[in-house]
């Protein structure tokens, strides 16, 4: 490794402590500071004002991530993410996914892993933003079906948690159940990174050997009414989460 490389990658071991860390203060920040900005806001008008504070807040932080160096990044067809009723499923290879898929929309609502309400860093901006827990299956399912159906622009990552590098994908039914009783438009997007890093098998602070690309594809929507047609529920969405395994398998494995 020649001296420019050692420095290189000192520069984002460095880079990559001091974004999480501002990231995990930050989010505690926000917690102390949401309440505050609930006795300003109209009722009606908290959850989307917290998404949007977020949104900003994830966009900047990508921002300066790549600024910094840590990492860059792609995006095809995101003038069709954001539209009410529309149910976002993606993959989940990273600890960036969330933060990456949500810069990229204003005031999105999002199922997200339970333990997020007992994380100090994270638990007040989750709160506020009226994000659905992923404890219980039935509650996560009539949350956002219901959120659906006012309006709502709703991110899912059917995985529940990040992929296993090397393992074939599984996709909980969730998501296909969601799509089948309540979503307009279901939308997949596929996230890729080159080299990988941030896995579920990887420690946050193992940096890869050299700055990393995030790729975010939106792929062509899927109508749910064509999956109801002659068909009970149930029996609807085991097609459908079956189709999207295909997809997903046929899509990553093309990279």
């Amino acid at each position: 490794m020649s001296l420019a490389q050692k420095i290189n990658t000192l520069w984002r071991q460095i880079a990559t402590v001091i974004a999480f860390s501002c990231f995990g203060i930050g989010g505690a920040l926000l917690g102390l500071l949401f309440p505050v900005l609930n006795q300003l806001t109209p009722t009606a008008q908290r959850q989307t004002r917290a998404r949007q504070i977020i949104h900003r807040i994830f966009s900047y932080f990508m921002r300066w991530m790549r600024f910094l160096g840590i990492l860059h990044w792609q995006i095809e067809g995101q003038e069709r993410l954001g539209r009410p009723g529309q149910l976002i499923i993606a993959n989940h290879p990273s600890l960036l996914d969330v933060v990456f898929i949500m810069a990229q929309i204003d005031a999105p609502n999002c199922v997200v892993k339970g333990s997020l309400w007992r994380n100090p860093c994270v638990a007040g901006p989750v709160a506020a933003a009226g994000f659905i827990p992923n404890d219980s299956n039935e509650h996560m399912i009539q949350a956002s079906v219901a959120a659906l159906a006012q309006g709502d622009c709703l991110i899912v990552f059917p995985e529940g948690t990040r992929s296993t590098p090397g393992q074939s994908l599984q996709l909980h039914r969730g998501a296909a159940t969601i799509a089948i009783k309540g979503a307009a438009v279901l939308t997949p997007v596929v996230i890729t990174i080159s080299p990988s890093t941030l896995t579920k098998q990887e420690k946050w602070y193992k940096i890869p050997p050299r700055r990393f690309v995030m790729t975010l594809r939106v792929l062509d929507d899927i109508d749910p009414s064509a999956y109801r047609r002659s068909r009970s529920d149930p029996i609807a969405a085991r097609c459908l989460n079956r189709d999207l395994i295909d997809l997903y398998t046929q899509e990553l494995n093309r990279g």
